[in-house]
C-alpha cells in the first residue's frame, strides 16, 4: 500500500527523520552533507511509503529571496529525492504534486536548485529557470554565485501575481553549506 503524508519537522518522530535521512544519504550517493539536512528541516515534509518504507521525501521551508525592490516570502524546496531503484515510477511526481500544493497555499512564490537529472520534470510542470544571475546575500555581503546561474527554478504565482522578470538578479539569504 502507499501512502502519502504531508507533516510538519515537529510532527516527525526520531525514527521517521532518521528514515528520510537515510533515504536522502543513499539517494545523493553520499553526497548530502549535515548543512544539507539543516536546510531540509523546519518546514514541511512530504514521504511517499510503501508497506512503511520511505520511498520518496521532499520538504517545503520559508527562505526570502530579492528580487528588484522586492523581498519575497518563498517556499523553497528541499531534499526532493526518490529510493534509487524506484526512481521513474511517479512517486517523485506524486511528492512534487504535494509540495506545490503547499507553496501555491502558503506563498507568493516557489523556488529551488535542480540538479540535471530534476530540470526536465519542474520544466514539465510550470517551474521556470531563472535566466538572471544569482546571488547570496551573506555575512561580507552581496556575493556572486555564477555556479547556480540555470540551476534555479521557480513556481511563479499562479494568481496572475506581480510577474516576475526572469532574466533580472536574484539574491537569496544567507545559510551554511550550499546556499542556493
Amino acid at each position: 500500500m502507499t501512502e502519502v503524508r504531508t507533516a510538519h519537522t515537529a510532527e516527525l518522530a526520531g525514527h521517521e527523520l532518521d528514515a528520510v535521512r537515510a533515504l536522502l544519504d543513499q539517494a545523493f550517493g553520499g553526497d548530502f552533507s549535515d548543512a544539507d539536512w539543516d536546510h531540509t528541516l523546519g518546514g514541511v515534509h512530504v514521504t511517499l511509503r510503501e508497506d512503511g518504507e520511505v520511498l520518496a521525501h521532499g520538504a517545503v521551508v520559508q527562505r526570502r529571496l530579492l528580487h528588484g525592490d522586492r523581498a519575497l516570502r518563498t517556499g523553497y524546496v528541499e531534499g526532493l529525492a526518490v529510493r534509487p531503484g524506484r526512481q521513474r515510477q511517479g512517486h517523485g511526481t506524486a511528492v512534487l504534486d504535494a509540495l506545490e500544493r503547499v507553496v501555491r497555499a502558503a506563498y507568493p512564490l516557489g523556488a529551488l536548485s535542480a540538479t540535471p537529472e530534476g530540470e526536465r520534470l519542474y520544466l514539465s510542470r510550470g517551474w521556470r529557470r531563472w535566466q538572471g544571475r544569482t546571488f547570496v546575500l551573506a555575512p561580507e555581503g552581496l556575493r556572486r554565485t555564477p555556479e547556480e546561474d540555470d540551476a534555479v527554478f521557480v513556481l511563479p504565482p499562479g494568481d496572475g501575481g506581480t510577474p516576475l522578470d526572469l532574466t533580472g538578479d536574484l539574491v537569496c539569504d544567507w545559510r551554511c553549506g550550499d546556499v542556493w
